[in-house]
């Protein structure tokens, strides 16, 4: 499948096309995309699920990532941003109406003399002045360029509404991930305090008997057993802290200060087996930062063709009314058609300014093709991070299989170890050895859920969430402000074609 990036996605608006001739190249010699992902399996390239928080099945993790986008200081930010790029959307597009202005000035002035005796006058009938001054001044877009300009801003504003739609996937997946360490945190303090009492035991299953004078017990054994606990008593306490600073992260996202008081349950979130990866080419439309690539391309391609145009001559009319006497305002209310006959038409054109023109018109052309690049790149690492997270969903599955085997296996040798020991069939070294292999298996099966968990997030994250930039209300607003735009521009357009006549 060949994909064509000056053609590129039906975005979120509509489709979006623009002409050939704004480029040198594309990306349809450089990006090719496989009609099916390289490392999905069997029955999961159906369509790509939405709601993907709640195949989590965790009513608490969808409870705190909802609180993390209403209260989340960084989201805020985000939307303060795509708020800023409204507006400049706005001044961009009032760069097609007639501009105006009014200023108004008022004087009086009389004057006084030095009569014969020293005193002065009395002040002269003073004169009084009124001045008025509209102003009236409209560049006819004869080219196009205005509207390429224009078509540019809005192609940045799109493109920022779909970095502020990643900002909230991203939150959200940050949250689920944070929900997940905290879980596991808190569940490898418990191991800690659990291997932490054994020990114990074991010590003093060593040190009675050593100190009883059984020859059976030497003071290697006991020494090993208490380097154990030793061990067990400094992994609680670097638990703990862990366990505070994943409290402390969750806390942060979630707009709270970092107390570490926030509490979580004791079990993580069970995965479904099979997740839909739907196709490649539908991670073009999905992702925001791919959304955002593009309408950063086709916004560098309006103004590669609004750069070319500034060399093409300009026409500006200009007029209004500027008037000292009372009379000529009055007139002016009453007969306001006055004001054009004070119009008047300039050209210019471009002739010689050192070649700053053209230079400026090859930057465009060149700023072009470097978003041509970045959204190849963009592109390639977007299908490198699925193809990765399916890769290592398959293979943490499998390793967690064996892993199964093996913390049984562990189980099973600690508990057999015990009894030999007690029955005198076995040393403590081999019980000690035994207890080791198990608290490594239990740790490494701990992180290990976890990992799969973080990896199907960043799998979800991946394929672009399902997460809205907006509620409907705010949706239905922003699509009734952008109707009442295209019938302003719209209106412009045929103005500005009737002035051309």
């Amino acid at each position: 499948m060949r994909i064509i990036c000056l053609g590129l996605i039906p975005l979120l608006s509509g489709c979006l096309a623009t002409s050939s001739h704004r480029t040198e190249r594309d990306a349809s010699d450089e990006l090719t995309v496989p009609e099916l992902w390289k490392n999905s399996g069997e029955g999961n390239e159906g369509a790509i699920a939405t709601g993907w928080l709640e195949t989590f099945n965790d009513p608490e993790m969808t409870a705190l990532v909802t609180e993390a986008l209403e209260r989340n200081q960084g989201l805020k930010i985000s939307a303060a941003q795509l708020a800023l790029s409204r507006e400049s959307l706005i001044v961009s597009r009032a760069s097609l109406w007639p501009r105006n202005s009014l200023s108004a000035s008022a004087s009086r002035a009389g004057s006084r003399v030095r009569m014969e005796n020293g005193e002065l006058s009395s002040w002269s009938d003073p004169n009084t002045g009124y001045s008025f001054n509209l102003p009236l001044s409209w560049e006819l877009d004869l080219w196009g360029r205005l509207r390429d300009g224009y078509r540019a801003s809005r192609y940045d504003y799109e493109a920022q509404k779909a970095d502020y739609r990643g900002a909230r996937l991203s939150l959200a997946a940050a949250t689920a991930r944070a929900w997940c360490n905290l879980i596991t945190s808190k569940q490898q303090l418990s191991l800690a305090y659990q291997t932490k009492e054994n020990y114990e035991v074991t010590f003093r299953l060593t040190e009675r008997p050593y100190k009883a004078g059984d020859p059976r017990y030497g003071a290697l054994n006991v020494l090993f057993a208490k380097n154990n606990v030793a061990s067990a008593d400094r992994s609680v306490i670097a638990r703990q802290l862990a366990l505070n600073e994943a409290k402390r992260t969750l806390e942060l996202l979630l707009g709270r200060y970092p107390a570490a008081e926030i509490e979580s349950r004791d079990e993580l979130p069970v995965l479904d087996e099979l997740m839909p990866s739907g196709l490649p080419s539908e991670l073009l439309w999905r992702r925001p930062d791919l959304i955002a690539a593009a309408n950063d391309l086709l916004a560098s391609a309006e103004r590669a063709d609004a750069s070319r145009k500034s060399l093409l001559p300009s026409v500006n009319l200009s007029g209004g009314l500027s008037t000292s006497t009372d009379s000529a305002m009055a007139d002016l209310i009453v007969r306001p058609e006055r004001i054009a006959q004070n119009i008047a038409a300039s050209l210019s054109q471009p002739l010689f300014q050192g070649g700053r023109l053209r230079a400026q018109v090859r930057q465009s052309l060149i700023r072009n093709q470097i978003q041509v690049d970045s959204f190849v790149a963009s592109a390639l690492q977007a299908f490198r991070e699925v193809e990765s997270a399916l890769n290592r969903d398959r293979s943490l599955a499998a390793q967690q299989q064996y892993l199964e085997v093996e913390l049984s296996q562990a189980n099973l040798a600690e508990t057999q170890a015990s009894r030999d020991f007690t029955e005198g069939i076995i040393t403590i070294i081999q019980v000690l050895e035994a207890q080791r292999r198990a608290v490594n298996a239990r740790n490494a099966m701990i992180s290990l859920k976890n990992q799969r968990l973080q990896n199907r997030i960043n799998l979800h994250l991946a394929l672009g969430g399902d997460f809205f930039t907006r509620s409907d209300a705010s949706a239905a607003a922003d699509q009734e402000r952008e109707s009442e735009e295209r019938v302003a521009l719209q209106s412009v357009q045929r103005e500005s074609g009737s002035a051309n006549l």
